[in-house]
């Protein structure tokens, strides 16, 4: 969601065409900030399937796949990576250099989903698209056992929507799950209050991403089921690490997803980082807090790998 409140944050809300107009001078800059790894191969990826489209991209490095894209025979796992941005922004290339740092050391593949954004699209699509894009991939061969799931912002709604989408139409949960900055309520309540207790996030003015949030939602009811996702005890749920930054007023949403998931009965690891921003993990060369916390995660990732 960063660059999203970027624009939002100390400046006037941009409308639906501005927003439109301005999001791949946006999306330059957040790719130019998160320098992509050498040997980074990527796959384009467009396919129709009976309920729509499947657009994303897989990444891997050619050094270890020859240049192929990963082989679900191989039973090796892979991450399935949700981005941020508010629904509004970025793309699987703005975050193809924090998912490759994610994954080279483990060697594994990732597939980078390129979901539907607002204002073009309203609530519920880009959580359609994830749903889709997961059983996309058990279609292809892989199974829960070999996916993690891993997402950043919005991308971590997406996360628990694909939990609730999953638990109720009988698919298997991923093995293990990563959040980074998580979303848990799109309308922005939690984080205006976090602001209003006097929590000054450098990047995110809480009541203009509310607005802008609202170019998604829509008309979306706070209490739509896929709006603040309920977790029960009855839920397979995967083994979860979230972090998120101390000064950002979405602490308060990460804070929530980690709870959610205990009183569902998951386990869930939740870190702070007391002097970092929203999403801070994309930006290695602006704090070595970034490559701390990468590793961190992909100690955790280590743990769940096939």
């Amino acid at each position: 969601m960063r660059p999203m409140m970027g624009v939002a944050g100390r400046t006037p809300v941009a409308g639906p065409l501005l927003l439109q107009a301005s999001r791949p001078a946006l999306n330059a800059s957040l790719s130019a900030l998160s320098p992509v790894p050498p040997e980074t191969r990527t796959t384009p990826v467009r396919v129709s399937v009976p309920t729509g489209q499947v657009r994303g991209e897989w990444q891997h490095e050619s050094s270890r796949f020859g240049g192929e894209q990963p082989d679900p025979a191989s039973g090796r796992s892979i991450i399935y990576y949700l981005h941020g941005s508010g629904y509004l922004v970025c793309s699987p290339r703005t975050h193809r250099g924090m998912v490759a740092r994610l994954t080279r050391r483990a060697g594994i593949g990732a597939f980078s989903l390129d979901y539907r954004l607002g204002p073009r699209y309203r609530f519920p699509a880009g959580g359609d698209d994830t749903v889709r894009g997961y059983r996309w991939l058990l279609e292809q061969g892989f199974s829960g056992d070999q996916i993690i799931v891993a997402g950043d912002s919005a991308g971590g709604h997406l996360a628990q929507d694909l939990l609730l989408s999953n638990h109720l139409d009988g698919l298997p949960q991923p093995r293990a799950m990563v959040l980074f900055s998580p979303l848990y309520d799109p309308t922005f309540t939690l984080a205006c209050a976090q602001e209003r207790s006097g929590v000054h996030d450098p990047m995110i003015d809480a009541a203009a991403a509310a607005r802008l949030l609202r170019l998604y939602t829509g008309g979306a009811r706070a209490d739509d089921p896929r709006m603040r996702v309920r977790l029960t005890p009855d839920m397979t749920l995967p083994d979860t690490l979230i972090q998120y930054g101390g000064r950002e007023v979405m602490g308060a949403d990460a804070r929530a997803v980690h709870d959610s998931l205990l009183a569902a009965g998951g386990r869930s690891t939740i870190q702070a980082w007391p002097r970092q921003g929203h999403v801070f993990q994309m930006f290695p060369r602006l704090t070595p807090d970034a490559r701390e916390a990468t590793a961190a995660a992909r100690d955790f990732i280590d743990r769940y790998l096939c």
